[in-house]
């Protein structure tokens, strides 16, 4: 597909989803009006009672009143939405380095390899973001853990240009860049996107979050789909490395809109930091003794979690569901990468063409999160959703492993609809999970799923090739098609027993009302 048609897709998709909209409008000064339809939302919070007074106010822009909730979620997805336009420049670039016969590694082994390091990557950043939550807060937290990605990714970039003629023991040295740097660009993406999950879940009630979740995640489709129709473009001008320094670029920006999000919050009395400052004095209070004075502690992340999922069932449920699902990327983007290599020899013509095919799956994830979306979440309930996911890429892998040796569109068929399914669908109700949720689900619990569990899953089913591999040797296409189907099944079973935790609108309403009444109380 020409870039020229998917940008008529795009503009179908948009036209198609502004009946469903009404009037929002999601370019330049469109996005006001997201704000004012945000800002109705949240004005209606708690059955119509008088809101508490926001000591900022309402602010009028071209005659729209902006109320301080509003205009800090659309602060929060305009961040999240920087951060994947940059995300969107080197997924395609660090992809096509890592395999390029020059600056990467061409074995089929590599690629599982890498991933089996995915998730001790995560798991370090993970660590080192909860001794920032604890230290600075949750907008601290995300001011540094998102400077230190711009950093790495910057260095690594320049790195790349100065090494890209030298070798080191008759290596290029540019390898010992680009794996690195591969694991660590599928480590980081989630780090940053579930802090700004995590935040808008902290504003807005279970209702308004069944209903803007989906165009908010919409706004991160539009990025990366305009992202990636400009990667070919751009990587011609200024290179594979460049689009890197993009990519850091944008993550600089994402925090500028991220940090007046908080400010806004701040300021207004309604900044999630708030709730677990009154939790720890009130733990504080219980530890003093007539004969011992206060003993702060701090316990370990990892007891965090386990606490969390011992406590919160779903939570734990949510954790083993994202294990199977990301098996099951991985297996996919195994077949898609070494059916690509093969198909697509040349590095910059294989970045181009994975730029359009990630700019294609958002623009079908936009469709659905601005024109499907909203009205269905007014009819079926998020379980239902939860169940019909894997069912459809039961049918996809089923397809494809009958397959004697699957082509690049069949392969590229079934990776389409699993990630058009996770940037749209599933996003949405992941998040829906964490909203009548407290602090530590949404803030710790949050990270240690969206970081660990996605990564952990991805790791773990690559260690388990990189095994088969070494005792079996190669795996065909099809081969590896049957573990696809497999792990579609296993994924079918995780999200069913999820969906029977998973609460009503009615009841996620409820339950969110009565923690913030006893919160209030």
């Amino acid at each position: 597909m020409s870039t020229t048609q998917l940008s008529v897709a795009a503009s179908c998709a948009l036209a198609s989803s502004l009946p469903s909209l009404k009037t929002v409008l999601l370019i330049r000064g469109g996005a006001n009006l997201v704000a004012s339809a945000l800002d109705k939302a949240v004005a209606v919070s708690g059955g119509g009672a008088k809101p508490p007074r926001e000591l900022d106010g309402n602010v009028d822009i071209l005659g729209i009143s902006f109320t301080p909730k509003g205009r800090s979620v659309l602060c929060m997805a305009i961040a999240m939405s920087l951060h994947y336009l940059g995300y969107s420049f080197a997924r395609p670039s660090t992809l096509a380095l890592f395999t390029s016969t020059s600056t990467g590694y061409s074995s089929p082994a590599a690629f599982p390899l890498a991933m089996a390091f995915v998730s001790p990557t995560s798991l370090l950043l993970l660590m080192g973001y909860g001794r920032m939550l604890d230290r600075f807060g949750p907008k601290g937290a995300l001011q540094r853990t998102s400077m230190f990605c711009a950093t790495v990714l910057s260095v690594a970039a320049a790195a790349i240009v100065l090494l890209k003629e030298s070798t080191w023991l008759s290596i290029p040295a540019a390898k010992f860049i680009t794996g690195p740097l591969f694991v660590f660009r599928e480590s980081y993406v989630q780090l940053l996107t579930s802090q700004y999950w995590s935040f808008m879940s902290s504003v807005l009630t279970p209702r308004q979050a069944a209903q803007w979740f989906a165009p908010i995640s919409g706004l991160t489709s539009i990025t990366s789909a305009l992202a990636g129709l400009s990667v070919s473009s751009i990587v011609q001008k200024i290179g594979l490395p460049g689009a890197l320094g993009l990519t850091s670029l944008m993550t600089v920006l994402s925090v500028v809109a991220a940090s007046t999000a908080y400010g806004i919050s701040e300021r207004n009395n309604f900044d999630p930091a708030t709730e677990i400052e009154k939790k720890t004095r009130r733990r504080e209070t219980t530890k003093r003794t007539e004969n011992q004075d206060l003993v702060e502690t701090h316990p370990s992340l990892v007891k965090k979690a386990a606490d969390l999922f011992a406590r919160v069932p779903q939570l734990w449920l949510l954790f083993l569901e994202i294990l199977s699902s990301q098996g099951l990327a991985t297996l996919l983007n195994v077949c898609f990468v070494t059916r690509l290599s093969t198909a697509i020899p040349n590095d910059r013509e294989r970045a181009g063409w994975m730029g359009k095919f990630f700019a294609l799956i958002n623009v079908i994830s936009m469709s659905i999160q601005f024109g499907v979306l909203p009205p269905i979440m007014t009819i079926l309930e998020p379980r239902d959703l939860w169940r019909t996911m894997p069912m459809v890429l039961v049918c996809f892998t089923t397809f494809q492993s009958l397959q004697t040796d699957p082509s690049l569109n069949v392969v590229s068929a079934s990776l389409l609809v699993m990630k058009t399914l996770e940037y749209s669908v599933r996003r949405m109700l992941d998040e829906l999970v964490y909203v009548p949720l407290d602090y530590e689900s949404r803030f710790v619990g949050k990270e240690v799923i969206g970081v660990f569990g996605y990564r952990f899953g991805k790791s773990s089913m690559s260690l388990v090739l990189s095994a088969l591999t070494a005792i079996f040797g190669d795996f065909t296409l099809q081969a590896l098609s049957w573990l696809c189907s497999g792990a579609s099944f296993l994924w079918l079973t995780c999200a069913w027993r999820l969906s029977n935790l998973v609460p009503t609108r009615r009841e996620a309403e409820e339950r969110y009302e009565k923690a913030h009444k006893n919160k209030r109380g």
